[in-house]
């Protein structure tokens, strides 16, 4: 009796045992009751009937990259290029997932490739080259919208490389070396105009600049001449002055005094070896006697006073 107890005992232990699933973190695991879905089995520790209940489908509902491979397209100006393209997803129904699609990674890569071929089989060969993210956007919206009824959420949709033709590789790279070329040229034409608008600016400045100092000095030396003419009106003023008051003694001082500085400059110049004198002695003498007449009359006068 002891014994049947104990065979009971251990039947019941291995069947507890048999029934026992863990299920791992990132995954949900389909039960199935006589090949019938029946529920998801969600991380951790779980129990299912054992001989009744079996794990139908272990699905990774983590967000996953599926490659989609290189393919050529011929757009919309029968220009063909190579193109390869990723896919971000995630499951978020892991029944749909298993059940309403035979081969899930086949499918979204067949479902992508279809959309990326009429996406881009619509737009010109500038178009995909320079808008890849309307491409991206488009592929999304409709990858998305066609995998829901499978329990996916698609995520992202990128374009990795678009491959044109040689030919046209080549157009492209002596097309952008014109356009690079016409805008150096460009750019030095400007600096060349700004440079030479500079240098009139400098040149007009400086003109300005010279024609106000001529001006200046002009005014200056107007207001010498002035001065000078002022000096001489008021010399000549006072030496009339003096030949009025002391008639001819006066002006034969000032002309023996202009006599004897002739003579001295005469006397100091550095070329001068030998003076010759083209003027009478008494003429010199009557000068100087006139100079000491007036030089009499000065004295005297002091005197007087």
């Amino acid at each position: 009796m002891t014994g049947v107890v104990l065979a009971l005992a251990a039947l019941a232990i291995i069947f507890v045992l048999m029934g026992v699933t863990v299920v791992r973190q990132g995954y949900a695991y389909t039960i199935e009751r006589f090949g019938r879905f029946t529920h998801v089995a969600m991380p951790g520790f779980n129990f299912i009937l054992p001989f009744v209940d079996r794990v139908g489908r272990k699905v990774n509902v983590m967000e996953q990259v599926l490659d989609i491979p290189g393919q050529e397209i011929i757009t919309k100006d029968n220009a063909m290029v190579g193109v390869d393209a990723v896919v971000f997803f995630q499951v978020l129904d892991a029944a749909k997932a298993a059940y309403e699609v035979s081969d899930l990674y086949v499918a979204i890569m067949q479902i992508t490739t279809t959309n990326l071929r009429t996406v881009m089989g619509s737009m010109d060969l500038d178009e995909t080259l320079s808008k890849r993210d309307d491409i991206n956007g488009r592929l999304l919206g409709v990858v998305d919208h066609a995998t829901s009824p499978w329990g996916l959420k698609i995520t992202r949709v990128e374009v990795k490389d678009i491959r044109p033709p040689a030919d046209i590789s080549n157009a492209m790279a002596r097309q952008m070396k014109a356009e690079r070329e016409k805008r150096a040229q460009i750019l030095e034409a400007e600096g060349m105009r700004a440079a030479e608008i500079l240098r009139a600016e400098g040149e007009k400045q400086g003109q300005i600049l010279q024609a106000e100092g001529r001006r200046e000095a002009a005014f200056r030396d107007a207001e010498a001449r002035e001065r000078e003419a002022e000096a001489e009106a008021k010399a000549t003023e006072m030496v009339s002055s003096a030949i009025a008051s002391s008639g001819s003694q006066a002006i034969n001082y000032f002309v023996a005094q202009k006599y004897v500085e002739a003579i001295g400059m005469f006397a100091t110049s550095p070329n001068a070896k030998t003076i010759l004198f083209p003027v009478e002695a008494t003429a010199l003498i009557g000068t100087l006697g006139g100079i000491g007449e007036i030089a009499k009359e000065a004295l005297g006068s002091d005197k007087g006073k």
